[in-house]
């Protein structure tokens, strides 16, 4: 499910951030690295294992993060072909630094993923290698997963391969300024094809009936001592590049059907009831969605830029809610085998310095490009892997959710008993006096409740502010 993104800036002493503070005890999230971890670390980070990695620090290699970012997993090139385009994608080979078994390893698998906070993140590795000496930071010699994926012209992959190898980044780009240059006429032709190659991966997942959600980023701003939420659309450089990495995790998939051994990532069709819900959501917040019109048309229509149209990009991930892993050994594709949003088969290996279970996937690719057997600590490993990331993804929807409710209490504080238009968007079943209100402005969801009668879903509904409390992170509104 795409994260909601949620940055915040200001002052390091405020109530918000006292909050948010507060609420990682609460959660008991993990906190400083174990002395044997960071000590492993920093041995790690001295001497990698590169013995097997060929030299391809030729290959002008750049990254496209967000301006803040150290902890880069992905660096690519791409160039123009006689009958297409070939892209090199640079994953950051993490194995080289945990040792199977090792207290690196231990550690990741309790922690599973990194956590997100808008002050922050609890990191899955210790920044020494996740920011440091495993990341591919500009101007630096670094192992590598090197993935060579070959296109026709109208965009469709022909060729993969992948191999160790060291590899050198050339610049740090960011989106802004990818998108300026681009813009503009000045990117060089490696960069400049980021949107030919980033459009035609469109239109190929429009043809195969897939959907990619541009969730906004929601910058939390201190003014004064009071806060507000400011949506920043995303670039069209923001899904071009995803797709690069969309392209890269459905070749990864492919490569391990072949070989029969693997773990991807999968997601059943949404069921009639959660459509027909969104549906009601849609018309809550003013979209037109006619019902001759499929789900994923509507969503391509959309601009992230209007607040209603943000809204309701939120509301859509709840029909991705149903994603997970899944092994699959002896040949034998399990079912769902194919992640819905991305219509085809699909699997995460593009991430290893925040998420656990790339590492295994990158692993099982590298076999299954040698025709050699995985790793047996990867097939040891593999049979738990699904509940692990389960679990851990969990703990970060919980993270992610908590934060959310934190950030609208706090804007929320000072503003107990005003009366604010809303829109239903939800009504629980079995207590239709309860239920989820979008409230025009600020741009918050929250729970109204203590009403004598029905809620009117899909209207609107004039709502009083009962409860907004930083400390206890909820919002609570009333029918006025």
């Amino acid at each position: 499910m795409p994260r909601r993104h949620l940055h915040m800036t200001g002052s390091a002493d405020t109530p918000l951030r006292a909050a948010l503070c507060k609420l990682r005890t609460e959660l008991e999230l993990p906190g400083s690295f174990p002395p044997g971890v960071l000590a492993e670390a920093s041995q790690a980070a001295g001497a990698p294992a590169v013995s097997a990695h060929k030299d391809a620090t030729d290959l002008p290699l750049f990254t496209i993060d967000p301006p803040t970012s150290t902890d880069l997993d992905q660096a690519m090139h791409l160039e123009r072909r006689r009958h297409g385009f070939r892209v090199h994608y640079a994953i950051a080979d993490v194995a080289a630094f945990v040792r199977p078994g090792g207290a690196l390893d231990t550690e990741a698998h309790r922690r599973v993923t990194t956590l997100y906070f808008p002050d922050g993140k609890v990191p899955l590795h210790p920044t020494l290698l996740s920011e440091g000496a495993a990341s591919l930071l500009p101007g630096q010699t670094r192992p590598a997963l090197l993935w060579q994926i070959d296109l026709d012209s109208e965009g469709s992959a022909v060729t993969t391969s992948v191999r160790r190898a060291l590899v050198r980044s050339r610049a740090k780009l960011d989106y802004a300024g990818v998108q300026r240059q681009i813009d503009t006429g000045t990117a060089e032709e490696p960069l400049a094809l980021l949107q030919d190659i980033g459009r035609l991966r469109e239109e190929q997942e429009v043809a195969r009936g897939g959907i990619s959600l541009n969730v906004p980023e929601q910058e939390i701003v201190e003014r004064d001592g009071t806060y507000g939420l400011e949506y920043r659309a995303p670039l069209p450089a923001d899904g071009w590049n995803a797709q690069i990495s969309l392209l890269t995790g459905m070749a990864a998939a492919h490569l391990m059907a072949e070989t029969g051994t693997g773990i991807l990532r999968t997601l059943p069709v949404a069921p009639d009831g959660a459509v027909a819900r969104l549906r009601r959501s849609a018309e809550a917040l003013h979209i037109d969605w006619p019902h001759h019109v499929p789900y994923a048309q509507v969503v391509r229509s959309l601009d992230p830029g209007r607040a209603n149209h943000a809204a309701f990009l939120q509301e859509c991930t709840t029909l991705l809610r149903g994603a997970g892993y899944t092994v699959f050994e002896h040949g034998e594709l399990p079912t769902p085998a194919v992640h819905a949003a991305v219509a085809d088969l699909y699997t995460h290996c593009t991430a290893p310095l925040r998420r656990l279970v790339d590492r295994y996937a990158a692993e099982l690719c590298l076999a299954a490009v040698a025709e050699q057997d995985p790793p047996e600590w990867v097939l040891t490993a593999l049979p738990r892997l699904p509940k692990e990331m389960a679990d851990g993804t969990g703990r970060a929807n919980t993270v992610e959710r908590e934060c959310v409710d934190v950030v609208e209490a706090a804007l929320l504080k000072d503003r107990i008993g005003e009366v604010f238009d809303a829109y239903v968007v939800d009504v629980k079943e079995q207590e239709p006096t309860t239920g989820t209100v979008h409230i025009d402005d600020p741009a918050v969801v929250a729970r109204v409740e203590g009403g004598t009668a029905k809620l009117p879903l899909g209207e609107r509904l004039r709502v009083r502010l009962a409860q907004a409390d930083p400390g206890s992170a909820k919002v609570l509104f009333a029918p006025a």
